[in-house]
């Protein structure tokens, strides 16, 4: 039944547009971070250089201080209309994410009524949640973080002004995040009186999912998460794997459906959060932004 599941997949791949045709991609950046920057700047021209596919950075709201204190559901509706407004993304485009900017593409996927994402490529995306706020750059507002954070987590004031704290998922207070926490749980389709079927088919939609965790990251605790793992509820000690979460046993968002038809693939890079070579990127990334057939016949040459 399996090997029947890949070979309709397989076929269903050759009929689309996506097999033989160069889509753009848009590059969501992580917090604390801007498209103006010089580094955002250089990687989606260098990602457009290695792949031969237009790039375009998404910038939602004001950059830097609102992917700080802009609640990640209106992140992911600005991103949204953003995608709607560049009429060259209208056949479909692919995704590279960048920390908590992966979070936005899956909101783009799973809830966006705009064109098709085919793949989307995670760079160190803390997609099963944190257990502590990532680290802050030597930006002013990160002292005003501190101090909204210390007010409780999970509190409606910190929910609805300090953006991390959306995919905070504290193992030995669950009862409090899928009562309070704003974001992830919808996004994670976790609470079962609100569980929608619609961000399942959506996310299972995709060609390629690929997840890449930083072997040394010091920002995404459990550094795991890159890859949908977590710790188990009320331990601390040990990282659950993706396969043995609820999340993809039960599979509410289609993580099961995908890495059954080998739709979902596990790369690791060495270094620290984010710490990402130019080789790293020929080899991992920019594939995923050719013609799938122009990426499954460079795979092959490359074995032969």
């Amino acid at each position: 039944m399996k090997f029947l599941l890949l070979v309709a997949s397989w076929a269903m791949l050759q009929l689309s547009p996506a097999a033989s045709s160069v889509l753009p991609f848009v590059v969501l950046h992580g917090i604390s971070d801007e498209c103006k920057h010089h580094g955002i700047t250089k990687f989606t021209t260098d990602l457009g250089t290695m792949s031969g596919a237009p790039g375009y950075c998404i910038e939602i709201g004001n950059g830097a201080s609102d992917s700080w204190f802009l609640r990640l559901d209106k992140q992911v509706e600005l991103a949204c209309k953003e995608i709607k407004l560049i009429p060259e993304l209208a056949g479909g485009y692919n995704i590279v994410g960048l920390s908590q900017g992966n979070l936005i593409g899956r909101g783009l996927i799973e809830w966006c009524d705009g064109p098709p994402v085919n793949n989307m490529v995670s760079l160190g995306g803390p997609h099963a949640g944190i257990a502590s706020l990532p680290l802050c750059a030597a930006y002013s507002f990160c002292a005003l973080a501190d101090i909204i954070l210390h007010m409780g987590v999970y509190s409606d004031f910190v929910q609805n002004h300090l953006a991390p704290t959306g995919y905070i998922k504290m193992p030995k207070d669950l009862s409090s995040y899928y009562r309070s926490c704003v974001f992830l749980p919808k996004l994670n389709n976790e609470l079962p009186q609100n569980r929608n079927a619609t961000f399942k088919h959506r996310l299972s939609d995709l060609n390629q999912l690929v997840l890449v965790k930083f072997d040394k990251d010091t920002v995404l605790v459990p550094q795991e998460t890159a890859w949908f793992g977590f710790f188990p509820p009320n331990d601390l000690t040990k990282v659950l794997p993706m396969e043995e979460t609820a999340l993809y046993k039960e599979d509410w968002i289609g993580l099961k459906s995908l890495h059954e038809q080998g739709r979902i693939q596990f790369v690791t890079f060495s270094g620290d959060h984010l710490s990402i070579s130019d080789q790293e990127m020929l080899d991992h990334v920019a594939p995923y932004l050719k013609p799938e057939k122009t990426r499954q016949r460079e795979e092959h040459a490359s074995i032969m």
